[in-house]
């Protein structure tokens, strides 16, 4: 056992170093036929986002939305509750 001690202390930098190359190398060769089946898979996913054409009116209502849950989320009332009903009108008349 104390050989084997002597000889990993003496030669840790190599062991560590030639274990490194190796998984560079097997990270290197990876099997590539599972990376193109997911990236097909997720231009797939983009076209069809890009099909549903998205308005400048659907990203309006979205942010009116997502700007009334932001208010509905802090403590403040007055002037937020008067902001939440105007949101609330633009969101009808962006949907109409």
């Amino acid at each position: 056992m104390n050989k084997f001690s002597t000889f990993i202390g003496k030669n840790f930098n190599y062991i560590v170093l030639g274990l490194l190359v190796i998984l560079f190398l097997r990270t290197c060769n990876s099997d590539t036929k599972s990376i193109n089946k997911r990236i097909d898979a997720l231009t797939i996913k983009v076209d069809s986002l890009q099909s549903t054409a998205v308005t400048k009116k659907d990203l309006q209502i979205e942010g009116l939305k997502t700007e009334k849950r932001m208010i509905q989320s802090t403590d403040r009332k007055i002037l937020d509750v008067n902001r939440q009903s105007q949101i609330d009108k633009e969101i009808e008349a962006l949907s109409k």
